[in-house]
């Protein structure tokens, strides 16, 4: 193992993209990030320009590459991972979108689906690990079709590319010649038989979605060709492609059924991994907080984690700050938060883009509740972790529950794990150790250079990969059962109110 050796890391989330060299030794560096927008066109729709997220991308790789050539390090690979679930439809020959990206957290779609679930839930649950829910990439795409006379005819003229970020960033770094997917990517689309590493393409029909659109699925570790020295600058073997979660989760060393990954972003997700066997729900499962995901496939052999999520805790801070202008940034608001014991009584739920957990409801939105002539700006700061932080709770316990299996420890990584109030929280609040790593903020563009480069590049294997993490704190709990239990209850009722508020406006 050569410490000057690397593998040049690519994050395409959804505020920004990044790129970076990830050493021998575990250490991220030349490490540069290019932000991206995100157009809220009215309630429901979320999209992007796909245009600039590979312009982003290539100019966050190309300054890599060259202060890795500054530094002397030598880059052997490419690890792709990337914000799961969205979507890009584009012109094979020209190269242009043909429509904004569907972003992960557009809902626009939820109706239509909710109408098909009662029919294909109890069919999808035991096959791909998850009901209908509220979000499809490939419905999206059928809408288009029939809808867009641009994509109808780059289709018909056999010129139609589709596919996730991952889909359409390996096109282009492949110098337009790859259309593939990984499975922790083709996962969270929805429409991927999980013991099977292949397409539902019953129910593909079903969302009038062709076959004859899909991207080849690959595993996460694979052989994804080479990059092109006329795009990129080098030609260089692309070795990885996952979800950016999964590749944090590898990132935080967590591999062992038990342990459990939360990554803050936009949104916060949580991972409880249960190993390369996993009961998938029954078809007449009522459990709706989680769901079953690939982890990771490579050699043949996938493993599985419980996933939950809530969509809105890094934007609900961005949303407090930017637009409500309550806060300057969201690192005085965090510093703010810690400045005080409580929230006074003020409570958080952080459903800007609906609610996952307990149960997926589309219409709830947030509430911020308990306001008094005593509060100040320190407890609203306050009660806003602290929403995220039972948010996460909640996400935990569930994935918890139905995997019949207690948590060990919970990793916590992205942007937000910076902050030790949250974390404390976290702990706190969930009776669960909280740790975060060195370069925690890092830890998906670490998981996908450990994942590219541990078929003996770099590493001889995965854990001999992921012992190359360091922990940089640790937090236990503070409080007893009592204590915790009470908290959680009154969070509960407030979230159960917005839930009985919904029911009752949607009810006939």
């Amino acid at each position: 193992m050569n410490s000057r050796d690397g593998i040049l890391a690519i994050d395409a989330g959804s505020s920004s993209t990044r790129a970076a060299i990830v050493t021998a030794d575990g250490l991220v560096s030349c490490l540069h990030r290019r932000p991206l927008r995100t157009h809220y066109a009215r309630s429901g729709v979320v999209e992007q320009d796909a245009a600039l997220i590979w312009q982003q991308t290539l100019a966050a790789c190309r300054a890599s590459l060259q202060q890795a050539r500054q530094k002397g390090l030598r880059v052997r690979a490419i690890g792709l991972c990337n914000q799961r679930a969205s979507a890009v439809v584009w012109d094979t020959v020209s190269g242009e979108p043909l429509a904004p990206a569907l972003s992960w957290q557009d809902s626009r779609h939820a109706a239509e689906l909710a109408a098909l679930a009662p029919h294909w839930d109890q069919r999808l649950r035991p096959r791909l690990g998850r009901p209908v829910g509220s979000r499809s990439p490939y419905l999206w795409a059928a809408h288009l079709l029939r809808h867009q006379p641009r994509v109808a005819r780059a289709w018909a003229q056999g010129r139609l590319g589709f596919g996730g970020i991952d889909t359409w960033l390996l096109w282009q770094l492949s110098g337009r010649r790859l259309l593939a997917t990984s499975a922790t990517n083709a996962t969270a689309c929805n429409a991927y038989v999980l013991d099977a590493h292949a397409y539902a393409l019953d129910w593909l029909e079903a969302l009038g979605f062709p076959a004859g659109l899909l991207p080849t699925l690959c595993q996460d570790a694979d052989d994804y060709g080479r990059s092109d020295a006329a795009v990129l600058g080098a030609a260089l073997p692309i070795r990885a492609c996952a979800g950016d979660q999964l590749a944090a989760a590898i990132g935080q060393g967590c591999l062992e059924p038990g342990q459990a990954l939360c990554q803050h972003g936009t949104g916060s997700f949580i991972d409880v991994l249960v190993g390369p066997r996993v009961a998938l729900a029954p078809a007449d499962s009522t459990a709706e907080a989680s769901v079953v995901v690939t982890a990771r496939r490579q050699n043949g052999v996938s493993h599985f984690a419980l996933e939950s999520y809530t969509a809105s805790t890094g934007a609900a801070l961005t949303w407090a700050c930017q637009r409500l202008r309550w806060f300057p940034d969201a690192g005085q608001l965090l510093a703010l938060a810690a400045s005080v014991s409580s929230a006074g009584g003020v409570s958080f739920l952080p459903a800007l883009a609906g609610m996952q957990s307990p149960q997926r409801q589309p219409a709830a939105r947030a509430a911020l509740q308990g306001l008094s002539l005593a509060t100040g700006r320190a407890e609203v700061a306050h009660a806003l972790v602290e929403g995220i932080a039972q948010s996460v709770t909640a996400c935990v316990s569930a994935s918890a529950d139905t995997a019949g299996l207690p948590v060990s420890r919970i990793m916590s990584g992205g942007t937000l794990a910076s902050s030790d109030l949250l974390l404390q929280l976290q702990a706190d609040l969930s009776g669960v150790t909280t740790c975060r790593t060195h370069q925690s903020a890092h830890a998906s563009l670490r998981g996908i250079a450990f994942l590219a480069g541990s078929h003996g590049l770099l590493w001889d294997d995965l854990p001999q990969a992921c012992a190359r993490t360091r922990l940089q704190a640790v937090f236990k709990p503070r409080i007893d059962f009592a204590e915790r239990a009470c908290r959680r209850a009154r969070w509960q009722a407030r979230l159960c109110a917005e839930l009985d508020h919904v029911r009752q406006e949607n009810a006939p």
